[in-house]
């Protein structure tokens, strides 16, 4: 009753902004669809079962300081969670795509 979902950690809008604004890796985990019907600027779409296939045949250094999200904050907990498991250090679950997107606006007012 009382455990917390590893990969719900994280999905604060605020946190996740305070990392992008610095100049974090923004990951959109959604499908390919999701991601071409809108997204945030500068995201990279890679489906949330593949990203840590895709960043490590990238060879993207574990230290680097990535954002993920998705529709809800579920994927891109999953992807976060392998992301850790591998060695990553610096990652972050943003949550869901409206959730950042309506903290912008209302950080813009």
């Amino acid at each position: 009753m009382f455990a917390v979902n590893a990969n719900a950690q994280g999905m604060s809008p605020s946190v996740a902004w305070d990392k992008i604004n610095a100049g974090a890796l923004v990951l959109d985990v959604r499908t390919e669809q999701e991601f071409a019907a809108g997204h945030l600027e500068g995201a990279v779409n890679i489906p949330f079962e593949l990203v840590l296939t895709h960043l490590t045949k990238q060879g993207l250094s574990k230290d680097t300081a990535i954002v993920l999200y998705c529709r809800s904050g579920r994927r891109s907990g999953i992807a976060n969670g392998d992301l850790v498991k591998a060695g990553f250090t610096q990652t972050y679950n943003g949550g869901g795509l409206e959730m950042l997107q309506a903290h912008l606006k209302q950080s813009a007012n």
